[in-house]
């Protein structure tokens, strides 16, 4: 009874998390992530069971059904959902706990070929890690955090935290009542950028206001720059 359990608690989750959702009958044709973590529940317990080749091999042929590439011997808990799915890899040594939210793209990767250590991250309760991004190595995502899509994070994440950024950087401490409010998420480059440009404009004012000689000469790069893009069109 605890794979029957299990499956039903993941098509809840389906449900749960996916508004487009109409009817379970759905599952069948339009949820690839829920088809793997089912396949992976199977092939878990052969492998728990010592028969390595096999378990690899019906991982191999659910892969090749649902382009999610997850370890039979990676630890999956309870309504872990993935949504969508495409190109989702999972390593052999990850750890996820329960109610774990993964868009498609995400990978769960070692950064070490050593054999016999624990080489892929732990996922704590409660994540959603939005698409294309990867939690690389042994570190822990902290319960109920949330990871921006398309970044690296190779570091533990706290708690309640929100990480994003290549490489992943925490901005925000603190449960976001909805999880799924990726919109939300600041653009750091682009504050950077916006940052940087203010700065050197205010150096630009202060090296100008009383230097005539530095006034011509940055005259002389704008007429550069100038003929420069003309020539590239």
């Amino acid at each position: 009874m605890g794979l029957i359990n299990d499956i039903r608690e993941d098509i809840g989750a389906v449900v749960k998390n996916d508004p487009a959702m109409r009817s379970k009958l759905e599952l069948i044709f339009n949820y690839p992530g829920f088809w793997a973590v089912t396949n992976y529940r199977i092939t878990h317990r052969i492998h728990r069971l010592g028969l390595y080749k096999i378990a690899r091999l019906l991982s191999g042929i659910s892969q090749l059904l649902t382009s999610i590439d997850i370890h039979p011997a990676s630890k999956i808990g309870k309504r872990v959902f993935i949504d969508h799915g495409i190109g989702v890899v999972i390593g052999e040594t990850a750890i996820l706990e329960d109610d774990i939210l993964i868009y498609q793209g995400v990978t769960l990767g070692g950064v070490s070929l050593e054999k016999g250590f624990k080489r892929h991250p732990t996922i704590k309760s409660g994540v959603v890690i939005g698409a294309g991004a990867k939690v690389l190595g042994n570190i822990t995502v902290g319960k109920n955090s949330k990871i921006g899509a398309n970044s690296v994070v190779i570091k533990d994440v706290p708690d309640e935290s929100t990480a994003i950024g290549i490489p992943a950087k925490v901005i925000e401490k603190g449960r976001d009542k909805n999880p799924l409010s990726h919109n939300k998420l600041p653009d750091i480059d682009k504050e950077l950028f916006d940052y940087l440009i203010k700065k050197v404009a205010i150096l630009e004012h202060i090296l100008m206001k009383d230097n005539r000689e530095i006034v011509e000469k940055d005259l002389e790069l704008d007429n550069i720059y100038e003929t420069f893009l003309k020539s590239v069109k």
